[in-house]
């Protein structure tokens, strides 16, 4: 009766998460590509979107840095709360504030999310909570389901992002439109703290040692967290904020056709989801990061060139298909490779680099794009990608998880 109950609550704890990370990824999926739009409504120039999403990029990682710090006193659940709590001050100062300089400040100790994708504080402490739901190739599964449902609802963010332009024809100006936006991305947040609220305190807590440090996994978690730190940075170039003003500037993509794009590659991108676990258990999880992600690169490259609109939506939807199948598999991989009781750590240790190096990058693709190099921060994604590929293959070929070793 006792292991029935603890399955149960383990069930209602990932059902929770899952419903949390649904209602979170939609609320970035319409940001991301809404807030350039609103930056430049409040006068901002292509620079200063560029550090707006560095700023909220590094305070993602800054923020980790501190959750790692307390989450030994506090536990994931009331971290959760609170993260969703700062989520929804963040909206509101957003859609109110008075004058535009406090969103550089508001951008780095908020929540807001340019890249609609994983460089999130809440990211490490769902994977710590969920990580124990299952073991061996399951866990792969466990964490495909929880990639398909963020993706499926950043998707639908993404058409979400054409809400002001429906607005008009009711006499809602656009700066007003776009704030009520933001206002509703502060609901979301306190939507998802109150699922998090749900989460069992005992569930939370875990029969693990909280405080555990690394220690016979710190040299693999190193290398791993560096290694992410250089897919992140490249990430950094082509965020979908700045893909979004991409498509705007050298095509006049409109809001509406921009949002219709992104529910498309964001589709592709969580159908991939359930196909990276398939894949993974055939070939590895490295070898479905690696193989995933090259062509996904390649095809970046490509669309960046592209002299029509049609033949870069294409290449990008390619994209889309083949980059996001290496997200479960990577955090399945992360969570196999390290002692289970280094698992909270492990998880902190390789986000927190990846959003610092991700920080870096946004507002060195702003500039590019403002001294009229709207190609080449998309060409050094790529480039730095593919390099990041086969550097993971050839340090962790070998380094099997449990399962494949077993096999």
């Amino acid at each position: 009766m006792m292991d029935i109950a603890k399955t149960h609550a383990r069930r209602h704890t990932a059902a929770l998460i899952y419903a949390a990370r649904a209602l979170r990824d939609f609320a970035d999926g319409f940001v991301a590509l809404l807030l350039p739009v609103y930056l430049a409504a409040r006068g901002m120039s292509v620079f200063e979107i560029g550090v707006v999403a560095t700023l909220a990029l590094a305070g993602s990682a800054l923020t980790t840095i501190a959750i790692g710090m307390v989450a030994g006193r506090f536990g994931e659940r009331a971290l959760l709360i609170a993260a969703a709590g700062l989520m929804t001050a963040t909206g509101f100062a957003f859609a109110f504030a008075s004058w535009t300089a406090p969103l550089f400040l508001i951008a780095c100790v908020g929540t807001i999310n340019p890249s609609a994708g994983n460089v999130s504080i809440f990211v490490p402490l769902e994977h710590a909570l969920i990580a124990n739901h299952a073991e061996g190739r399951a866990r792969t599964t466990v964490f495909a389901r929880y990639s398909l449902i963020g993706a499926l609802a950043a998707a639908v963010g993404s058409l979400a992002a054409a809400a002001p332009e429906a607005m008009r024809p009711w006499g809602i100006g656009e700066l007003m439109a776009l704030q009520a936006m933001f206002a509703l991305y502060a609901l979301i947040g306190a939507a998802g703290g109150a699922l998090y609220a749900l989460i069992p305190r005992e569930e939370a807590s875990g029969p693990r040692q909280r405080t555990a440090p690394l220690t016979r996994s710190r040299a693999r978690v190193t290398k791993l967290a560096a290694l992410f730190s250089i897919d992140a940075f490249a990430g950094g170039f082509a965020v979908q904020s700045l893909m979004a003003l991409w498509l705007f500037e050298k095509f006049g993509m409109s809001l509406a056709a921009a949002g219709t794009f992104f529910l498309a590659a964001g589709l592709l991108g969580a159908l991939s989801q359930p196909a990276a676990a398939w894949l993974s258990h055939r070939i590895g999880l490295v070898n479905t990061m690696v193989w995933t992600h090259v062509p996904a690169s390649v095809a970046l490259i490509a669309a960046a060139v592209s002299p029509t609109l049609e033949t870069a939506l294409a290449l990008l939807l390619v994209r889309a298909l083949l980059s996001q199948m290496d997200v479960p598999a990577r955090a399945s991989y992360v969570m196999a490779v390290v002692e289970s009781e280094e698992r909270p750590a492990a998880a902190s240790f390789t986000a927190v680099p990846r959003s610092l190096a991700a920080a870096a990058s946004p507002a060195l693709a702003g500039a590019l794009f403002a001294a009229g190099y709207v190609a080449l921060p998309f060409i050094i994604c790529g480039v730095l990608k593919i390099a990041y590929d086969f550097a993971l293959l050839a340090m962790f070929r070998n380094v099997k998880p449990p399962e494949e070793a077993a096999s």
